[in-house]
């Protein structure tokens, strides 16, 4: 089993850096909308403020290098690369799957090399739904997997159609909002559910808050398709579930009304590969935006200082953004409307 999961991260890995594993008809939505110019704009442009908190610990942009590898001998080495370059930043960053960690100890650095190279900023840990399920003793799997990174917060990935697509995959998710709620009762730590490239629902958003999730990761379609990848590895020519998923914008859109009820952190991630989508997902009612694959592009290339230059590259960007919709910080900015570009004609 442990050989197999090893082989399984390696393949993800190698296929994400090489291979078109994108949607191709499918998009994250934000092309379909625009920004309010307001021409009388007084913000000192020196001034805007892009700092925010992210369960309590105050972070300099509001962005999640998002979770994405562990457990082999090549990810401790992009681990530590990601891991510096969010210390430098002040920014969170979660691990991929600690599964691995689970099953035997060799890679167990692969992980402990995030929190050692990321000093204090957020550090999440992550597990997926199956194997929270079958968990004999989930309180105590967790547990360990939090202290081995010395994790802020943890993350529970919820991938049904990767798991149904995957040739080891474990489509069983029976019980999964029960186990759910042991967790956050137990655990003191926020708790997050994040999909993997298809979409959180605002209804399944809600059953999740309702167990006691803290922190909606949506991880819409229209950025990597897992489904693309499972199918490649299975050298499958089906077409129809690459494509399955909901927006990334739809999905922000529409859980950003359940913050009238619920309080919690509502991460855009899914297909986000410019500033201009970090924009429009924080006025569409993100806290934090996240990327994945973008940013594993990035350091395989470049390293720990290209991704620190295309981070940074990107929010001076937004700040214009900020500044040319009369927005001194991210308290103001997130109160501006986007115009849908229908609506422009």
């Amino acid at each position: 089993m442990k050989n197999d999961t090893i082989k399984r991260k390696l393949d993800h890995i190698n296929l994400c850096l090489t291979d078109d594993v994108a949607f191709k008809q499918k998009t994250n939505g934000f092309e379909n909308y625009d920004f309010e110019h307001y021409a009388a704009t007084e913000v000192e442009f020196g001034k805007i403020d892009l700092s925010t908190y992210f369960f309590n610990k105050k972070i300099s942009y509001p962005f999640l290098i998002s979770c994405m590898t562990g457990g082999t001998a090549e990810a401790e080495k992009l681990n530590e690369k990601l891991a510096a370059a969010a210390n430098s930043l002040n920014i969170p960053i979660g691990v991929g799957s600690q599964r691995q960690a689970l099953e035997e100890k060799t890679f167990h650095n692969s992980y402990k090399v995030v929190r050692k190279n990321a000093g204090n900023v957020p550090v999440l840990g992550n597990l997926g739904a199956s194997e929270i399920v079958k968990s004999r003793n989930v309180i105590n799997d967790v547990k360990k997997l939090i202290d081995l990174i010395e994790a802020d917060a943890f993350v529970i990935h919820i991938n049904p159609l990767q798991e149904l697509l995957q040739m080891e995959g474990d489509p069983h998710f029976r019980g999964l909002l029960k186990s759910i709620e042991r967790l956050t009762s137990k655990i003191k730590i926020p708790f997050i559910a994040k999909e993997v490239g298809s979409g959180i629902s605002k209804v399944c958003a809600k059953e999740l808050l309702n167990a006691g999730i803290k922190g909606i990761d949506v991880a819409g379609s229209g950025g990597t398709s897992w489904a693309a990848v499972e199918l490649i590895r299975n050298n499958s020519d089906e077409n129809y579930f690459r494509e399955w998923g909901l927006p990334t914008s739809y999905c922000i859109r529409t859980i950003n009304d359940l913050k009238k009820d619920h309080k919690f952190t509502l991460i855009s991630s899914g297909g986000i590969n410019n500033f201009d989508e970090i924009a429009k997902s924080l006025l569409l009612g993100a806290d934090i935006v996240g990327s994945a694959r973008k940013i594993l592009l990035e350091v395989n290339s470049n390293g720990v200082d290209g991704v620190i230059h295309l981070i940074t590259d990107w929010f001076e960007s937004v700040k214009k953004i900020m500044y040319l919709t009369g927005s001194k910080d991210l308290k103001s900015f997130k109160k501006k409307k986007l115009i849908r570009k229908s609506e422009l004609f």
